[in-house]
């Protein structure tokens, strides 16, 4: 088993999510379950998650309890190969003319508004 200051130093998933119940702002790490904590801004929450992973790593230990690691972090190139229809690549290449800006910023435009719509 590791030390607490050597789970501390370990990269786990921060999720911080607004509050709409109370206000401010509530922080958890998935792969620590329980590990809870909140603040009323952003700043205040993270200090107080991190003062609540300490307290979940120190109780977790002396317990007995499996720790789990953080999940591996995924590394993403930002690049990745599309096949469309001509007549799509088509009307993309005129709207991004259009805008002034290239077919590349314009296609990450428009997912991004995509992505934005779904949370």
């Amino acid at each position: 088993m590791k030390s607490i200051e050597e789970y501390m130093s370990l990269p786990y998933k921060m999720e911080i999510e607004p509050d709409s119940d109370e206000g401010g702002f509530v922080v958890s790490f998935p792969e620590l379950p329980g590990c809870i904590s909140s603040g009323v801004d952003i700043q205040e929450a993270v200090s107080n998650a991190k003062d609540a992973q300490k307290a979940w790593f120190e109780a977790a230990i002396e317990d007995g309890i499996s720790i789990n690691e953080p999940l591996p972090v995924e590394k993403y190139s930002g690049q990745f190969k599309l096949r469309l229809p001509k007549s799509l690549h088509k009307r993309l290449a005129e709207e991004s003319k259009s805008e002034g800006i290239s077919m590349n910023q314009y296609c990450v435009y428009l997912l991004a508004k995509g992505c934005a719509y779904q949370n």
